[in-house]
Order: C-alpha cells, then structure tokens, then sequence
C-alpha cells in the first residue's frame, strides 16, 4: 500500500472510531471502581425469553411491554411467567437445553426503587457477551458491543419512584467483523455473564482516576482525577492515610486534574509477588468520596530482562481462562477465580496470563491481593477484519474499556494487543495503532502480543515479526511437540532470537485426558504431556536464548467446540494441567518442580 493509501486508512480509522464514540446512545466514559461506590445490585433472577428471529426489536417489541388483560387486547409474551436465570451467569450452562444456543434473548429484571433528588443514576454492566441494547421502562437508554469489558449507561431521566423495569436485548451471535470473529477456540458463552449494579452519583462526581507511580520511578505518582457533572472545577483531595499525606487539587473547566505525589520512600513498602501491600486511597470532593485500595509498583525492561521495582524478575506463570472449575460456565464470582488462583500459586507462578479476552475484575483484584501478576489482553485473535474500520473502533473501544477499568491494578505489568495474528500490512497497521494508543494512555505497564514463530531454517527457531518494534515485550507462542511432530521432535531442534527485548513464552503445551495413562509416546496420555513439559524445559534450560517468563497453555481443561474427538476431548481443550473437575495431572508436577528451582 502506497503512503497516500495509508494515510487515508489512517484517517478513515479515526473518524469510524470517533463516529462510534459519538452514535452510540447511552455509552458513557466508564465509570471507574463501581464496587467502591454508593450502589444497589441488581443481581439475581432475570426473567427471560428466548428471540432466534429478534421478533422483540420491532418498533413495539419486548421492551415496551404494555399491561394487556390478554382476552379483549393481547401480546404473546410474558415476562412475568417466563422462566429466570441468575445474573450474573451464562445462560448455556444454567439449562441444558440452550448449551449451544447462540442467538438473541431477552432478559428482564424488576426492582423497587426511590431516586433521590439531585443525584445521577447510571446502571453499570461488568459484561454482556456479545451485544447489548438496554431499555429501561420502555425506553432505550444505551448499546454496547464486546463481550468481555464493562460499559455503564444513564438512567437518571428514566428511573421512576417505585417499581422499575430493566429490561436488556442481549445477542451473542458470532460476527466475521466482530472482535473475536467467527472462529476461536473457547466457549461463547452468551448472557449478562458479570455483575450489574446501580450506581448512585452526585450531580458532579468523580468518574475515573489514576493514581500510579510515574515510570521508571519508585516512589513519585503521576496520575489524574476527571470529574464528570455540571461543576467541573473544584478542589479535589487525594489522601492516603497510612503514609500520612493529603494534597488537594483543582479541577481544569473540563473536570480534569493532573496528580503528582511524592511517596515517602523510607515508609512506602513496594508491590510485589513477595509483599502484595494495597494502601487504602481516598479520592474526595465536597459532593463525593471515593475509596480504592491500590498499590504501588514500577515495571520496565532492560534488554532482555524485566524489571519490577527496579530488579530483574522471572514470570513463572500460567494460562487460563475465564471458565469455572468443577462447572464449566463463565466466571461470575470471587470465590471461583480464587479456586484458580489458588491452583496457579499451588503451581508456584507469580504471574498468569488472563487470556484470550479481558477477564472479570474479581480475577484481577484477586490475583493483585494474591501477590499474583498480570498480563491481560483483547481478543484480536487469530484473524480478524483487519481492514474494517469499524472493527478497529471495537478492538479500540476493549482496548480502551480494559485500560479503563485496570489501569490502577498495580499487579497488572503486561496489556496485551492480539494472540496468533498472520502478519499483513493490514494487520500491522491495526495493531500498531493499537500500540500507540496504548503506550500514550498507559505508558506505565508494558505492551505485548503473543506472536506466531518465523523460523530461519528447519531445526532453528526463531520469531520474526514485523511488530517486534512496536511491543515492549517479544512473546511468542510454540508447540513443539504436540502440533509439531512427536515428543522426539523437541529434542532436534534450537532457537535463535535476535531482538534485545525480553522474551515471554505466551504459550505451549500438549493434551492429556486426567487418569489416561500409557507410554511417554501415546498422545493423550497423562505421561506423554508430561514427557513434553520435561522435555520442553530442558529444552529452555540449554538451548533457548535467555527468557524472562512464560505461561504455558494451560492451567485448567476448558470448553472448546473446536475440540470434538470422541471419548477423549468431547468439546474441551485438553491442554490443562488439571482436569475441569480438579485432577491435577503428572505434568502439574513436572511444572512444579521446575518453578521451584527457578
């Protein structure tokens, strides 16, 4: 493409996202840390009814459900009568019969209600996989697409004294211009899969913050408050009481206000997988107050190392994904991403990778109290429409939601771009973009993606990918051994890498059914996936250049319709090193062992 071409792509990308930003009714800037604001949960059981043909979208559809005797005036549907499913949750595994829908469905949820005169009401979703329309007593009061990050709409001039009705059009139906697209492989579970709450705000109240420490030092933060309401400029107070210091700040006419600290060095104990210490922050204004506990940390490189805190750290980590153990349905719960949680740090990891998409803020709250670091990521997988400008204004709205929502989280060190993307000009482009918005909106944790290999010869591996530039971190995901030939395989080859950046083994691993046992050389086996972890360390350990962490793939057997081998994967990915039902594998020890002697 020539520079004209480029530069009209260029152009075309920032209208379609700022057309998106400004069509798309009731999408607000997120509203940060709901969970440490005045709010009402509207939890529970939702009513619901299943719409394959999207009857209820018609100009006098679902959402406007009139109150009919039904024997002189009628409507054929009910929300009344119809059957419920608990939100959050996927509807897929709360009845056996819609385990493979995919399609539209309706959901209803009642609730009594007393708004307060002069306060704001928005109703915040942690997710709705994959497109959403919310009408609340009839009316239509916003929209999101992406199935994995938050959004929160304005209820305000909708909210009336007594009985509500929230009604939500939820569809997951897989898009080719959609981000994920049509292929990948992990369980598309539809539903209002997080937590949604109603949150309660003054006329003017603090709408997001960041209170980080600027990079590359230990001790100053340089962070922002911005206000959201009808009184843009006043005093703001940042204070954290442990540490004994309070400073106050004044908002900008647009609600904004730069924020410098200097910490007190000697007192300020430093994040870390060693010492997880949160410090309670209080944000206040004379009309709001909100609390968040938050760390402090530095991450960056130098050559192939990755620093925290200023010294080289190794990242023993794991994969996983955002799928319940023992049930198999999305994550809706702390106490169930600890179960993972637990089971990674058991492993001996002080790092996982939340992949493909961006998990549940439980799971990343809780790995931060854990002393567990993150890498997180949007799910531009595989290969998406990388020519469509509206695909980009998706992938950047979830880059931009993820950021939004995490950029306080201190455990979290790595945002990740994209998984396995074949290398085009579109693609680079893309994904660049991406990167640059990225490191100008957070330029405090670093920038990844989980690269496909580019070997130079046949027993000499390598990466080359015209993204190494562009990435603060080279990882790179590998199967030899599994989609490559046999166990025997690993033992033929060596690697040669030439970027002076550090390397991240993003992904590799091998399938085994838990209590199927044989020869190190039958696939399948418990021994042969162990076989391949022994093998792939060693393999590390001698003749790979210098790594600074990986995250084999994966901790847990999950969902995949991709998977359909009879009697052995029967629609799960079998790579885990435990069972979906909790059996640890041989290669969970195998792994084990190794990250203690790291």
């Amino acid at each position: 493409m020539n520079a004209t071409k480029a530069t009209l792509f260029c152009i075309i990308l920032f209208v379609a996202t700022f057309l998106q930003a400004q069509t798309t009714p009731g999408l607000l800037p997120l509203i940060q840390n709901p969970q440490g604001r005045h709010f009402m949960s509207l939890d529970g059981k939702w009513n619901y009814i299943l719409d394959p043909m999207n009857n209820g979208l018609s100009a006098n559809g679902y959402f406007k459900e009139p109150h009919v005797d039904n024997k002189t005036t009628f409507k054929e549907y009910d929300f009344s009568t119809s059957p419920t499913l608990n939100v959050p949750g996927d509807w897929n595994t709360q009845n056996a019969t819609l385990l493979n829908y995919e399609g539209s469905m309706w959901l209803k949820k009642a609730f009594l209600f007393h708004p307060q005169s002069g306060m704001r009401y928005f109703i915040y979703f942690g997710a709705v996989n994959y497109r959403a329309i919310v009408y609340l007593n009839g009316e239509k009061i916003g929209e999101h697409i992406g199935g994995f990050t938050p959004f929160n709409v304005d209820a305000t001039s909708q909210l009336k004294e007594g009985e509500n009705s929230l009604i939500v059009w939820v569809n997951d139906t897989r898009q080719a211009d959609g981000v994920p697209t049509l292929k990948y492989d992990w369980f598309n579970y539809g539903g209002i899969t997080r937590k949604v709450r109603l949150l309660e705000e003054p006329a003017t109240f603090i709408e997001n913050y960041k209170i980080q420490l600027q990079k590359k030092s230990l001790h100053h933060v340089a962070g922002y408050v911005q206000l959201n309401g009808t009184t843009p400029s006043q005093a703001v107070t940042v204070s954290i009481p442990e540490l004994k210091l309070v400073r106050t700040f004044t908002t900008d006419a647009k609600g904004y206000v730069a924020v410098n600290l200097n910490l007190p060095a000697k007192q300020l104990i430093l994040w870390s997988p060693q010492t997880p210490k949160l410090y309670e922050v209080t944000i206040a204004t004379k009309d709001d107050t909100v609390k968040d506990d938050i760390g402090f940390r530095s991450i960056e490189t130098q050559g192939r190392d990755i620093l925290l805190n200023g010294k080289p750290v190794f990242l023993k980590g794991i994969s996983i994904h955002d799928e319940a153990a023992y049930r198999n349905g999305r994550i809706f719960s702390a106490s169930e991403s600890k179960i993972l949680l637990t089971w990674a740090k058991e492993l001996g990891c002080n790092y996982v990778r939340l992949a493909h998409y961006p998990h549940n803020e439980d799971m990343v709250r809780t790995a931060e109290k854990m002393g567990i670091m993150v890498w997180e990521e949007v799910p531009n997988y595989w290969d998406i429409e990388w020519n469509n400008p509206e695909t980009y204004a998706n992938s950047l709205n979830q880059v931009s939601e993820m950021i939004s929502r995490d950029q306080n989280r201190a455990n979290v060190i790595i945002w990740s771009m994209a998984n396995e993307t074949p290398q085009t000009p579109a693609r680079n482009r893309f994904l660049s973009n991406l990167v640059d918005y990225t490191h100008t909106h957070d330029n405090t944790r670093l920038v990844s993606m989980a690269m496909l290999r580019g070997d130079k010869s046949h027993n000499l591996l390598s990466v080359n990918d015209s993204m190494a530039n562009k990435v603060d971190v080279i990882s790179f995901n590998e199967y030899v051994g599994w989609y490559e030939g046999d166990n025997s395989r690993i033992d033929q080859v060596s690697w040669q890498i030439d970027y002076n950046k550090p390397l991240i083994i993003s992904e590799f691993g091998a399938g085994a059914v838990a209590g199927l046992h044989g020869s190190p050389t039958e696939r399948w086996t418990e021994e042969y996936q162990a076989e391949f972890y022994r093998k792939t360390l060693k393999m590390i350990d001698e003749r790979m250049p210098k790594i600074a962490g990986m995250s084999p793939w994966i901790l847990k057997d999950f969902r995949s319709p991709l998977r359909v081998l009879p009697h052995i994967q029967d629609g799960f990915n079998r790579k885990g090193l435990i069972s979906d039902q909790g059996q640890k594998k041989e290669a969970f020890y195998v792994l084990q062992a190794w990250y203690k002697h790291k």
